[in-house]
């Protein structure tokens, strides 16, 4: 039996956002399914690949894992609200000089997930990018250029 659904309201990537939701709606259903942001993407839906990464309140979080009703009061970033405009953001741009993808899949999870360990101080080396990043599963195996990107984006050189 279906729950009733509830009204919510969401800010998402700057803009509030209303929805009528079934309460056990995960944000990432409701950022794909509900709002039409489909940059953020649904691996495995366990919180084991990170492929639905997204900032929430500046954190890296699970979409899949969390609950769109229990982020009423947050500031929710998705790869698609990470660009100023036109602009890239410097981890995006990185991601493309480096060549950090393959089939794309995980990049947009990789991409927010780098942005946050940058902003949290843990790209100093490779090996902590690579330890903060752990959460991140590429399936093409990209690791040695995503490492690049990040460290690019961080101001810390290509490797």
């Amino acid at each position: 039996m279906a729950a009733e659904p509830v009204e919510i309201s969401l800010r998402v990537n700057g803009r509030e956002r209303t929805l009528s939701v079934e309460p056990r709606t995960t944000l990432l259903d409701a950022l794909r399914e509900r709002l039409g942001l489909t940059g953020t993407k649904k691996g495995c839906d366990q919180g084991a690949c990170g492929a639905c990464t997204v900032l929430v309140d500046g954190r890296r979080v699970n979409s899949c894992l969390t609950l769109a009703v229990m982020r009423r009061d947050a500031e929710i970033t998705t790869i698609e609200g990470l660009a100023k405009g036109d602009e890239l953001h410097p981890v995006q741009r990185a991601f493309l000089e480096c060549d950090a993808f393959q089939c794309g899949y995980c990049t947009s999870g990789q991409i927010m997930s780098a942005a946050a360990l940058i902003e949290e101080g843990h790209a100093g080396s490779p090996g902590e990018v690579r330890e903060w990043m752990s959460g991140n599963i590429c399936r093409c195996g990209a690791y040695p250029n995503i490492v690049a990107a990040v460290r690019q984006a961080a101001g810390g050189g290509a490797r």
